[in-house]
């Protein structure tokens, strides 16, 4: 079911990690090496990914490596969104994933997260799927375009700072290939074309009623490989593993990229889902129960010998 399993969700944006709480990202990196060497305990075969950063920053790539937390993960992703929110060209994917390359050196570089949203122009979105699989296809191996719907209106964006952020929080709502009302968007057809070789990145939320008809397009779409995640925050509700259980099992045909993340309020420094945790230790169990359950290692083969 998980081929990979991301420690976090762009722990460099103070959108998703308090950075007043943890300036240096000391306390993160402490997660991130707690959780990989937890993961890797439970099924070293999975692939323990540095939470795709976003903004795309060699310098605080160097401050995970002087942390430690490199040598507990095989791989770091980017996010980059660079007609809504980035600002450098999509024209300078090449350069970005470059920029990571030359500090990393060692481990592969994935992207997590792509997308264009039709905020301004559903046209805008064509052009952004394809030019994004010409730039990207082919350059690093896993591609994951954001997203398959849209965000209900009505959910609201997991941002600090919601609505003051202007017009850069509204464009949350319009990242999907597929409109909140179920109808396709022109990009759509794009995308099928590139499915083969470009993931979907799709945030399911707890009891999400849209998973079911997610699963029905990406197996018509003919995707792959997905992203998505599991809450630690969510495993504190009433029924959460039934949920997780419902979620993974249908998402059990396609190459799966868990992401791990957000702060249960009351396991906080803060009590906030992008604060560090009190004990990162429990952050690290969490990661661990989760793999035991959806990607425990599978026991060699015996080997048998026969008689004299």
């Amino acid at each position: 079911m998980i081929e990979a399993a991301m420690i976090w969700n762009e722990p460099n944006n103070k959108s998703h990690w308090d950075p007043e709480i943890d300036p240096d990202w000391s306390s993160y990196a402490d997660h991130v090496i707690r959780a990989g060497n937890s993961i890797a305990a439970i099924n070293p075969s999975v692939t323990r990914v540095l939470g795709g950063m976003s903004p795309i920053d060699p310098q605080w790539v160097n401050r995970m490596r002087a942390h430690g937390a490199l040598d507990a993960v095989d791989v770091v992703a980017v996010h980059g969104f660079p007609l809504d929110w980035n600002l450098w060209s999509i024209h300078d994917w090449p350069k970005k994933i470059a920029e990571i390359e030359a500090v990393v050196r060692d481990k592969p570089v994935w992207v997590t997260e792509v997308g264009v949203g039709s905020f301004g122009a559903e046209e805008v979105q064509v052009f952004g799927v394809e030019k994004t699989a010409e730039l990207l296809v082919g350059r690093v191996p896993n591609i994951y375009w954001y997203s398959l719907f849209d965000l209900p209106q009505s959910w609201g964006a997991t941002t600090r700072h919601r609505e003051a952020e202007g017009s850069s929080y509204y464009r949350h709502f319009y990242m999907g290939l597929i409109r909140e009302d179920g109808t396709a968007k022109p990009a759509l057809d794009v995308y099928a074309r590139h499915a083969a070789d470009m993931g979907l990145m799709q945030w399911f939320h707890f009891e999400d009623p849209r998973l079911d008809e997610a699963v029905g397009w990406l197996k018509r779409l003919g995707t792959r490989k997905l992203r998505t995640g599991l809450s630690w925050a969510d495993r504190f509700r009433p029924g959460a593993l039934d949920w997780f259980d419902r979620q993974m099992e249908a998402l059990a045909d396609f190459e799966v990229t868990v992401t791990f993340c957000f702060t249960p309020e009351h396991l906080g420094v803060q009590p906030h889902h992008t604060s560090p945790a009190r004990d990162p230790q429990m952050f690290a169990d969490f990661c661990a129960e989760m793999i035991d359950r959806y990607a425990p290692a599978q026991a060699a083969p015996l080997k048998l010998v026969a008689s004299a």
